[in-house]
């Protein structure tokens, strides 16, 4: 779920909110082209304010994650995991969007797997105002019961792309009981653009202590943690 395209093109506006979703590369041109080269350089973006972003690095060699302009690059050197706060860094795949102002909403306590969360985004979106038939992000912070993540580091030469493949291709492991900041992209139009046909979100993952980054495969989600959403006023 961490992919790209073999030329930029750029999402239509959220034209009710005071943010732009944009993205360059797709991951149809990475399943069925084997397109995995750098579609976007993250340098072009270090001096863009409150700048949130996810994707994949180029040729598949780690994660990205940027919160609020810092940001969190995690790939595998030595069979470790490594993260780095650097945007010297290129993407073949890459969800951006800048917001200066979010609007917090504590989550329910029997909101607790994946598909409530989606459901629950999706809704809570709509009742705040965002327009969701447009994309736009959102963000989740507090304590998790327990995640899945990954982080890739795709085979060179392989061209036989799979999601599979790309889950088990690098690092992945199951935390529990962790503080984490989770950076979202919905969208109900998109598939195979930057989220999979089974689902409207793409989220990567980061602890609390930053040692971990990466992927989000799957979710237990504690009591009282917190959505927040762009500020549409």
């Amino acid at each position: 779920m961490t992919l790209f395209a073999a030329f930029s093109c750029a999402t239509p506006p959220n034209t009710d909110d005071n943010f732009k979703v944009e993205h360059r590369g797709a991951l149809k041109n990475i399943m069925h082209k084997g397109d995995i080269s750098a579609q976007a350089d993250l340098t072009d973006f270090k001096n863009t304010q409150h700048f949130y972003a996810l994707g994949a690095m180029e040729n598949l060699k780690g994660e990205i994650l940027i919160l609020d302009s810092k940001p969190f690059i995690s790939s595998v050197q030595d069979q470790e995991l490594a993260i780095s706060n650097s945007f010297d860094h290129k993407a073949a795949l890459l969800v951006y969007a800048s917001v200066d102002k979010w609007t917090s909403f504590t989550i329910p306590d029997n909101i607790s797997t994946y598909e409530d969360l989606e459901k629950y985004v999706e809704q809570t979106a709509e009742e705040s105002g965002v327009n969701i038939d447009e994309p736009f992000p959102f963000l989740i912070e507090g304590q998790v019961n327990s995640f899945d993540w990954h982080v890739i580091n795709w085979k060179d030469g392989d061209t036989a792309h799979s999601h599979e493949k790309h889950i088990n291709s690098g690092l992945r492991g199951t935390l529990t009981d962790q503080a984490v900041e989770i950076l979202g992209f919905y969208s109900n139009s998109h598939h195979a653009i930057f989220t999979h046909h089974t689902t409207n979100m793409h989220l990567h993952i980061k602890t609390a202590d930053s040692k971990t980054s990466g992927h989000l495969d799957g979710l237990t989600l504690g009591q009282g943690m917190t959505l927040k959403l762009p500020n549409s006023n």
